[in-house]
């Protein structure tokens, strides 16, 4: 019997999380993509976008471990397909956010890795520290949520979900 390392089994959930996300886009154009369907401000392309942008982020604290806040971080614009956003760039850009994702994953000695998060308004004044098992753990919960957002988003846009494609 093979066995796989914890990383290994983390980055697979993370990418089936990531695939289920994908399925609620499938066949969408740039206009349904960018368009409400709910009370909720949400898009299915802003979630493309926000999950993109947060796993961006997300590496670069965990792979610089510098304490710093990444430039757009809390930058509300990234919830929202923009003037010129296109889904297919969208799409390449959280494949490429995912890419980015497993390298820094792969490069870390172990997921015991302890992380400084970057001071937030929010933040206590001390500074804090998080595991890099536990900023894994986090982007795949978030991937999780949006994608249960993505379903609804989607279902009430034309009928389809990840179960139901149309």
């Amino acid at each position: 019997m093979t066995t796989s390392s914890e990383k290994t089994d983390l980055l697979a959930a993370f990418a089936e999380q990531r695939a289920l996300l994908l399925i609620t886009v499938r066949g969408l154009t740039d206009a349904q993509a960018g368009r409400r369907t709910t009370v909720s401000e949400l898009t299915l392309g802003g979630i493309v976008k926000h999950l993109a942008t947060g796993e961006e982020m997300w590496t670069r604290i965990m792979s610089e471990r510098d304490g710093e806040l990444p430039d757009g971080m809390l930058d509300t614009a990234q919830y929202r397909m923009a003037e010129g956003d296109t889904l297919p760039a969208l799409l390449e850009r959280y494949a490429s956010a995912a890419r980015a994702t497993e390298e820094a994953v792969a490069a870390l000695p172990d997921l015991d890795v302890g992380v400084p998060l970057p001071k937030t308004p929010w933040s206590p004044p001390e500074p804090e520290f998080r595991s890099a098992r536990r900023i894994l753990l986090h982007l795949i919960r978030e991937t999780a949520q949006h994608a249960g957002h993505a379903d609804l988003v989607r279902e009430a846009l034309d009928g389809a979900n990840t179960t139901a494609q149309r």
